[in-house]
């Protein structure tokens, strides 16, 4: 049995780079900050440190990430990570490491990012990837929300007892 999965809260490092394939798949590169604080034994003084994450999205989750990740955009991100080589323009052999989004969401205030463009509530929920394909058609169905349950009635009272009963005991 094996396991690939991440979990990710930070700040988006960059606006997204979004490609529109040319069979129609939309994907969006952006690179994920998280942040680590801790104090120094020796000295004692707090130090802050920072790891990057390359984070890629597909088809329907590039476009959410188009419309409304910007630059410092706090996001919680899910996922599995990924590598793969390439060879760079000087013609050296290179391996980067990427997160493969499954989905996020947005965390953090309304007020955090003024300048893009809300969802409006509940724009957005994250599905599992199985939600975007179309083998299953029950994960493709919106999800419909619970009814209340109905009131409970009052409580006739409790008969009396004491006087005459027909009881056995």
């Amino acid at each position: 049995m094996a396991l690939n999965k991440v979990m990710l809260i930070g700040n988006a490092g960059k606006n997204p780079e979004v490609r529109h394939l040319e069979s129609g798949v939309v994907k969006a590169n952006f690179t994920l900050a998280t942040s680590e604080r801790y104090r120094d034994r020796n000295t004692g003084e707090t130090k802050e440190q920072t790891e990057w994450h390359n984070i890629v999205c597909w088809r329907t989750l590039a476009e959410v990430a188009e419309k409304y990740v910007k630059k410092g955009t706090q996001l919680y991100v899910e996922g599995k990570i990924t590598s793969r080589q390439y060879t760079d323009q000087t013609g050296a052999s290179r391996t980067i490491t990427e997160i493969v989004a499954d989905n996020f969401q947005l965390l953090g205030r309304r007020t955090d990012n003024d300048e893009a463009p809300q969802p409006a509530p509940n724009a957005y929920q994250p599905q599992p990837r199985s939600a975007y394909s179309t083998g299953n058609q029950a994960y493709n169905q919106p999800q419909q929300p619970v009814p209340a349950p109905a009131p409970v009635p009052a409580a006739a009272p409790a008969p009396n007892l004491q006087e005459e009963d027909d009881l056995p005991f």
